[in-house]
């Protein structure tokens, strides 16, 4: 079996052959959720699966697994009227200048975020809870979204090819988000 989780939902389903595509996963998440296939991330271990056409042996998804299924809101629509005749012609804002230092601060901004903030709520929850199955309900599963959140902040940060710094740091703290998420819901919930 394999475990996803979808906001406070916990849901099972068989586990596929391995050669099987992530496609089968994303279309058994769909019907089970109705939402749109294109409406929500697939993530596992702290990696967002983003190759449907790939087996689901090339992410590692074995008995027990735990999937999160994580919307991100409908996809942006065609508009709706047509263009004035004339329209005014706009200036496009010049692209920010990005530097791999500017980078690296905003994943170690992140990361401090979550120790900050998610790392002692972690602890306090989980020395709290009255035994290994019964943390806070409400509380464990707004943590475990806040910390779904995190990694997806720091999955969106994109590295330049070079920036062998950067694609550290952002591996480093996906590690430590991930392994923060993997205490939280070994201590129950």
């Amino acid at each position: 079996m394999v475990n996803l989780k979808w906001n406070s939902d916990r849901f099972t389903f068989e586990l596929p052959p391995p050669t099987t595509p992530l496609t089968a996963i994303r279309s058994a998440v769909a019907d089970y959720t109705h939402l749109p296939r294109d409406a929500f991330k697939l993530i596992h271990k702290g990696a967002v699966m983003k190759d449907d056409n790939a087996p689901i042996s090339a992410y590692n998804i074995r008995q027990s697994s735990t999937i999160a299924v994580v919307e991100i809101g409908p996809p942006p629509s065609a508009p709706q009227q047509a263009p004035a005749p004339n329209p005014p012609i706009k200036q496009k804002p010049a692209a920010p200048v990005r530097s791999e230092q500017a980078v690296v601060s905003t994943i170690q901004t992140e990361l401090a975020n979550v120790r900050a903030e998610l790392s002692p709520a972690v602890d306090h929850l989980l020395a709290s809870a009255p035994g290994p199955q019964t943390p806070k309900p409400k509380e464990h599963v707004r943590l475990s979204e806040l910390l779904l959140q995190a990694l997806l902040r720091l999955d969106a940060i994109t590295t330049d090819g070079e920036w062998d710094t950067a694609r550290r740091e952002r591996k480093a703290a996906v590690k430590e988000v991930q392994a923060l998420l993997d205490r939280l819901d070994g201590g129950g919930g």
